[in-house]
């Protein structure tokens, strides 16, 4: 199947085929497949525009300086949340390969996004890529003033597995002064990290 054609298939109702074309255009990328896949990201098809999130994150760690350019700088805030998907999708479909640090900073800026979509999706991002973001995040939750990522910091701490989150989550759990929604989401994601560590004890 030529380039062009992979392309088409990205916007095809069966999600088994879109899934195979985003696949195949990683295999056989070109020099124009990222900045292609770059331009699908404030499409109006959202099944088109989540393909190519996709797309961009089954390429991995290649698309991650173009990711990271429209996150920080693009107008658009539908861009900049397909970037942090994107970014997320890229720690998800390549967890052996060690994530780029300028995609870190990239994250760790657009935490301060004023769109709720683009910082939530950061946060999940950071929260996919583990613990290398783990710095990032607890460093976030300690001066951010905006109580839904301050949650969502809570909950990526929570499926994260990384042992630090612990002492973290325990802490806030205990923190009188704490927004009593970050508090209760602190409750709740101590045992779900609990269970998570055991897991990957196991």
């Amino acid at each position: 199947m030529t380039i062009d054609s992979l392309f088409e298939q990205l916007k095809h109702p069966n999600p088994n085929l879109r899934e195979r074309a985003m696949w195949e255009l990683a295999d056989v990328r070109d020099e124009n497949t990222i900045p292609r896949l770059m331009s699908i990201l404030d499409e109006e098809d959202v099944t088109y525009r989540r393909a190519a999130v996709k797309a961009l994150g089954a390429i991995g760690i290649d698309a991650v300086p173009s990711l990271v350019e429209s996150l920080v700088n693009s107008d658009n805030a539908t861009i900049r949340g397909s970037c942090a998907k994107s970014l997320a999708q890229v720690a998800t479909n390549h967890p052996d390969v060690p994530f780029p640090t300028e995609g870190l900073q990239g994250l760790k800026t657009a935490l301060n996004d004023p769109n709720g979509v683009v910082y939530i999706a950061s946060v999940m991002a950071l929260g996919e890529i583990g613990s290398p973001a783990f710095e990032i995040l607890t460093e976030a939750l300690k001066t951010t003033d905006n109580v839904a990522v301050a949650v969502a910091i809570v909950n990526a701490l929570g499926s994260m597995g990384d042992i630090r989150g612990v002492e973290v989550l325990r802490a806030l759990t205990n923190d009188e002064s704490a927004d009593p929604y970050v508090r209760e989401s602190a409750v709740s994601a101590l045992p779900r990290l609990d269970q998570v560590i055991n897991y990957n004890r196991g």
